[in-house]
């Protein structure tokens, strides 16, 4: 979900992220879809990363409050953060707060990690001066390689960070430590009890604290339709997720994906190569769905379109059409997680309870 604040007019109204009425009411609401999502046999809840939202379109500012807001009204299913903004947070500080939150939540904590494509809050909130927001309009240009760049080097030392006790990274963009540094006053603690400071009080490695509570917290890549940033991931055994039906894309993806993560030594199994999915909205009927659908198509072309964001794969329909759909898609890659967009906010708790409770009971048993 994004995070939406109101329905459509309110929406159009103006200035709905500085409505409290509304803010408090979209609290409750999702409040209310993870305690039946967590009861209905969903495997998570995910929700993205975005800023200074006078709008009101995407007000979901930080992803740790949001994920122990969700986490507090659920008890089994995961709580995916879709993700940290890495041009906007220090790689160190975001793999300890990943690791914090995985043991608030008892081990249900699922993280993707994104580049940042919008540039009004990225401009405000990035954490080095070259640094900017990406997007159609500044493909393949320097400021696209700089951001790609930057981003691979902030993935590895997060996903160092989370695996080992103590590291260094001496990179083009972070030093962790900074070089040559030393503690300006002596503490014997850190030599007697811990790793990485000399006894001269020398600096060598840091390391995170507490360590995650899984193993290994599922990573994820966040919305995309390249192969460049699926065989990215595949060296991490991240998912990314893929919102298309483009069944001969998806076939090549989840090939190259594969090969890449052979490369790297992972094992996996069928369907760990991405998530698949697309917007979902369940009704009795193929019309009834595609009716409750023109309000999120509006949001659709009035909020993510005009960032480059093409219209999503669709999942709207019956039952019987939505059960069609997966099985066809299921015949091209196998598919382990379905990563469903809902019209949360736009519509009414009612609307949006009736089709995940349709989905799950009508669709999801035939696809476990």
């Amino acid at each position: 979900m994004y995070c939406t604040v109101g329905r459509r007019g309110e929406l159009e109204a103006g200035m709905a992220g500085r409505n409290n009425v509304l803010y408090q009411r979209m609290l409750d609401e999702i409040a209310q879809y993870a305690r039946f999502a967590d009861d209905n046999g969903y495997f998570g809840i995910g929700h993205p990363e975005h800023h200074l939202q006078l709008e009101g379109f995407e007000i979901s500012n930080d992803p740790c409050l949001m994920a122990m807001w969700l986490g507090q009204h659920s008890q089994r299913m995961k709580i995916i953060t879709c993700g940290f903004v890495s041009t906007t947070n220090n790689p160190l500080q975001t793999a300890e707060k990943i690791s914090t939150l995985d043991h608030m939540l008892k081990g249900r904590f699922g993280v993707g990690l994104v580049r940042g494509y919008q540039a009004r809050w990225v401009e405000n909130y990035k954490v080095q001066p070259d640094l900017t927001a990406v997007g159609p309009w500044n493909a393949k240009t320097p400021d696209d390689d700089i951001n790609r760049e930057y981003f691979a080097e902030f993935v590895d030392i997060v996903v160092r960070a989370l695996k080992q006790d103590t590291f260094q990274h001496a990179g083009k963009y972070w030093n962790f430590p900074p070089k040559d540094f030393v503690n300006p006053h002596d503490h014997p603690v850190y030599y007697k009890y811990g790793q990485g400071v000399d006894e001269d009080m020398r600096v060598r490695e840091v390391g995170i604290a507490p360590k995650p509570l899984q193993d290994d917290i599922p990573l994820y890549g966040g919305f995309s339709q390249s192969l460049t940033t699926a065989k990215f991931w595949a060296k991490y055994k991240g998912r990314p997720i893929i919102l298309s039906s483009n069944t001969e894309f998806l076939e090549v993806l989840w090939k190259e994906w594969g090969e890449v993560a052979k490369l790297h030594g992972h094992d996996f199994e069928p369907g760990d190569q991405a998530c698949w999915g697309g917007i979902m909205i369940c009704a009795e009927s193929d019309a009834k769905a595609q009716q409750l659908f023109r309000d999120y198509e509006w949001f659709w072309k009035t909020w993510p379109t005009p960032f480059g964001q093409g219209l999503p794969g669709l999942l709207v329909g019956s039952p019987d059409t939505l059960n069609k759909h997966i099985e066809n898609v299921s015949k091209a890659v196998p598919i382990k997680e379905a990563f469903l967009l809902i019209p949360q906010g736009l519509h009414t708790p009612d609307q949006l309870l009736d089709s995940l409770d349709l989905f799950s009971r009508k669709v999801m048993p035939n696809h476990a």
